[in-house]
């Protein structure tokens, strides 16, 4: 049985409610928000796609003011991508901009920033080496360990089959 307190709407003590698990999924379900999900994709489109023109923007900067290479101008486009999260989660304007577009801030680059940025606020009273060192890589710790067990096992494939090209 879960007990359950509610209160009415004159501020009146709580009193307490038995229920069953059950009871206790539909109560919730009947006061969960109601969500669109084409509504919520579309905005998840729109701002990951945002996300990624912003990123094509910056590195057609780096191509033309820099004067670089294509190639070249893609590795400064990404850090620049990934300051600009931990500036904008920091400052608490990414979480917002999350909250609002859910799934299209998870772009891998800007969202693995936001992960980790995140994580080490949310430890930074802690210290440097056991809140922010040691609490910045939970969430993102999973996405090193298994993009590099990929990496590995794709670079074994084109060692296998040949399919890495010429250098």
């Amino acid at each position: 049985m879960t007990t359950l307190s509610t209160s009415s709407a004159g501020g009146r003590p709580y009193k307490e409610m038995s229920m069953s698990p059950k009871e206790y999924q539909a109560f919730a379900k009947q006061r969960e928000p109601s969500r669109s999900i084409f509504k919520n994709c579309i905005k998840a489109f729109v701002v990951g796609g945002l996300i990624c023109v912003l990123g094509e923007f910056i590195q057609q900067l780096y191509i033309h003011l820099a004067g670089m290479e294509p190639k070249a101008a893609s590795n400064p486009t990404v850090a620049t991508l990934i300051f600009l999260s931990v500036i904008l989660t920091s400052l608490g304007v990414y979480d917002k901009i999350a909250q609002w577009a859910g799934a299209g801030t998870a772009v891998p680059v800007t969202g693995f920033a936001n992960s980790m940025c995140s994580a080490a606020l949310e430890h930074r009273a802690e210290g440097l080496v056991l809140g922010v060192g040691a609490n910045m890589f939970k969430l993102a710790g999973s996405v090193i360990v298994y993009g590099t067990v990929a990496a590995f096992f794709v670079g074994i494939g084109h060692l296998i089959f040949g399919t890495g090209g010429a250098h």
